[in-house]
């Protein structure tokens, strides 16, 4: 049976109700930087080359990359994500990045590879990635590249980017086959001796939940320490409220993955 792939990844569309979830992020993130003003930081010459950095504490910091198809939204709408975790002394850095069709995605992965380093600098320190959708797929680049990066925690995360050739998604991502298949860190020789979470929302497409189980069974028989977690009753937008909650299993996790890089 063939997959509709336009249905499977097309999320605003399985999520009718994403514009008010998406609005409320905007919302909750600019009180929260009222609260908590964040350090900017520049990680690059161009204007959205930076990253807003939450500081509470000494150790290891987690960077929070956004999702958006590596097309839409920037650090502002994610603020509110660094809550959860800065309630329990970690640090959190949300980057900005270029968008297609502006640049290319690999331009976009060399964006957060410089964000890195200079968090890195930043802190002293090595440090988890986290991120969600297309910032999954960031992350994973990031545990699979940089020696820096010892863990890392994929929400909803995209692997295999070749699906997303025939969807109206690839409009502005101008994918083919060889690019998708050499930015698919599903195809990268695995990080050994390197940790990764792969986390998706219970309710959210086949292709998603294919997406984490792929990764996690490739890397895990390579020498990657992995876990697969779902969020229970979450679509591709909910599942990352639990980021704003201390107590949550998420953040809980994030913290444990923090404490044990340092």
């Amino acid at each position: 049976m063939s997959i509709d792939y336009e249905r499977e990844y097309n999320n605003r569309a399985r999520v009718p109700e994403n514009p008010g979830i998406i609005a409320s992020w905007a919302s909750d993130s600019a009180a929260y930087r009222e609260q908590k003003p964040p350090r900017v930081v520049r990680y690059g010459e161009g204007e959205r080359h930076t990253f807003d950095f939450f500081e509470a504490g000494d150790g290891p910091a987690v960077m929070y990359i956004h999702g958006g198809y590596w097309q839409a939204l920037d650090k502002s709408f994610h603020s509110i994500h660094a809550r959860g975790l800065n309630a329990r002394g970690i640090s959190v850095a949300v980057p900005s990045y270029d968008l297609c069709p502006n640049v290319r995605l690999g331009d976009i992965v060399e964006n957060i590879r410089a964000a890195c380093l200079v968090l890195a600098r930043e802190t002293g320190q090595p440090m988890v990635v986290s991120g969600h959708s297309a910032g999954g797929h960031l992350a994973a680049c990031m545990l699979a590249t940089e020696a820096h990066v010892p863990a890392a925690y994929a929400i909803s995360g995209l692997f295999d980017l070749k699906p997303l050739i025939p969807t109206t998604l690839n409009g502005a991502l101008r994918l083919d086959d060889e690019e998708a298949e050499n930015l698919s860190p599903l195809f990268w020789p695995a990080p050994e001796g390197k940790s990764l979470d792969a986390v998706v929302g219970e309710v959210e497409s086949g292709e998603f939940h294919r997406q984490s189980d792929d990764i996690v069974r490739a890397w895990g028989e390579n020498g990657v320490s992995t876990r697969r977690g779902e969020v229970e009753g979450a679509n591709h937008f909910t599942v990352i409220a639990p980021l704003t909650d201390a107590d949550s299993e998420m953040v809980q996790r994030l913290a444990e993955l923090a404490k044990g890089v340092r």
